[in-house]
């Protein structure tokens, strides 16, 4: 008989590094109380399922590579497939991160519903839930029985990779990686080294056999993915499911993509027959706005290739305390002071005693430098109690000289604003060289060269 001797270790929760004893700062990430104690079991040295799906191919040359176009596999979720860059990647690895409750399950559920309704052979791998409840959930998305897709309740890795060699499929949901365990390891689910060998193994496996892998990532209470941040590093895809509790909009975004785009953004809506696509955001961010409301000011952005337009409220109140706050919600708050103090010194706006707060409707997270001019507009609005013209969209980066710089992609902003029915439209006076290329007359454009010039268009009317 082999004793089975036990060690006690301090692994760090961020990026993994290991140490015989508790660390107040890691050495390797330099992250604050990130150690936890881990015990494992030091057993026999066993084969593993690593050798089996590690690639044996030889190196070769570069130049003799044949390089062609990955192949990818269409969910039929317009909103889902644009995120990833197109599509499915065969033998591409995607961790699906969020909030407890969010929708992640449901996303991912719906999407292996729409793989296997086109033919495709997926297994959906549900660790926290039993086949019963995964039964009942996929109830209420899918209208009919899809005889291509196996649900399976297990936690075992050996057990899951058996059951993907048998099976053979197209694509694997992992639901959720936090509660697979490794038995040769010793440790409990979930735990840092748990974590990172049993993604490290199943990446391995979806990329030997081209199998598209997703796996579901619970994130703490920061916001990070819980687990090691290695975790990130080893898979193509980290896709972010984003959204208020009590709302029934969701935001889905890619904030690392090896075969697409990172700025594309997707907008579901969460209802009691599962996430619907929303093909046209702006209508839905601007529909409860508030005719000749101070503070008010609608901006275009791109999210990607994708331009719709946002509302920006702005409200300015002087302040109760010996300091004043700057609040912001869905946008950089060391942005908003450096426009504050843009507005205080170069256009006299006195601001120096007043709490500003701004946010952005709808739960998005603005990050477009195009959104200055609007945010400015908004405090400015709010301060003097002047509406901004209901019918007219803003946009403009502003410098800190209080001048308006030209924006990236207009003619698509623009063209939305007019299909949403704005007749004005201020934009920097360095981007009028694409006025004769707008392909209708019913949109006025006003050309601002600093804020001065912006904030007279206000006050005026």
């Amino acid at each position: 008989m082999v004793a089975i001797k036990s060690k006690i270790m301090f692994v760090c929760q961020s990026c993994g590094h290991e140490s015989p004893r508790w660390l107040g700062k890691c050495p390797g990430c330099e992250a604050w109380n990130s150690f936890v104690e881990e015990k494992s079991s030091m057993k026999p040295a066993v084969k593993t399922q690593r050798g089996l799906a590690a690639s044996t191919d030889a190196p070769v040359l570069l130049k003799d590579v044949t390089s062609g176009r990955e192949e990818r596999m269409l969910s039929g979720i317009v909103e889902f497939d644009r995120v990833l860059g197109g599509g499915i990647v065969t033998g591409g690895v995607t961790l699906l991160a969020g909030d407890p409750g969010i929708g992640k399950s449901t996303l991912a559920l719906q999407a292996a519903c729409r793989l296997g309704d086109k033919g495709e052979r997926v297994l959906y791998i549900s660790g926290e839930e039993s086949v019963a409840q995964t039964k009942m959930r996929a109830d209420r998305i899918i209208k009919k029985p899809n005889a291509e897709l196996f649900i399976v309740n297990q936690i075992d890795l050996n057990v899951i990779i058996e059951f993907i060699n048998k099976l053979e499929p197209a694509a694997v949901v992992v639901d959720s990686i936090q509660v697979v365990y490794q038995p040769e390891l010793g440790s409990s689910p979930g735990s840092v080294s748990q974590v990172r060998e049993c993604a490290s193994i199943l990446t391995q496996l979806a990329k030997s056999k081209g199998i598209a892998l997703f796996l579901i990532g619970h994130v703490t209470k920061d916001g990070a993915i819980a687990g090691p941040r290695v975790l990130e590093h080893i898979v193509d895809t980290v896709l972010y499911f984003e959204g208020e509790r009590y709302s029934a909009y969701r935001v889905l975004r890619a904030v690392k993509n090896r075969f697409g785009s990172t700025n594309e953004l997707g907008v579901f809506e969460m209802t009691s027959g599962g996430l619907q696509e929303v093909l046209n955001p702006s209508e839905i961010f601007l529909a409860e706005r508030a005719k000749d409301a101070t503070g008010s000011v609608v901006v275009p952005i791109m999210e990607g290739t994708r331009p719709f337009l946002v509302e920006v409220q702005g409200l300015v109140a002087r302040s109760a305390f010996g300091m004043v706050r700057h609040k912001a919600q869905g946008f950089d708050a060391n942005r908003l002071a450096l426009l504050v103090a843009v507005l205080e010194k170069r256009q006299g706006v006195r601001l120096e005693d007043q709490d500003i707060f701004l946010n952005v409707v709808g739960g998005v997270r603005v990050e477009d430098p195009a959104a200055d001019l609007g945010v400015a507009l908004a405090v400015a609005s709010a301060f003097l109690d002047k509406p901004v013209p209901p019918d007219m969209v803003v946009m403009g980066e502003v410098g800190l000289s209080a001048e308006v710089r030209s924006v990236s992609h207009i003619l698509q902003r623009i063209n939305e604003a007019d299909k949403l029915g704005f007749k004005r439209c201020m934009v920097p006076k360095s981007n009028l060289k694409i006025q004769s290329e707008i392909k209708t007359k019913k949109i006025q454009l006003i050309p601002v060269s600093n804020v001065r010039e912006a904030l007279d268009v206000i006050k005026n009317g």
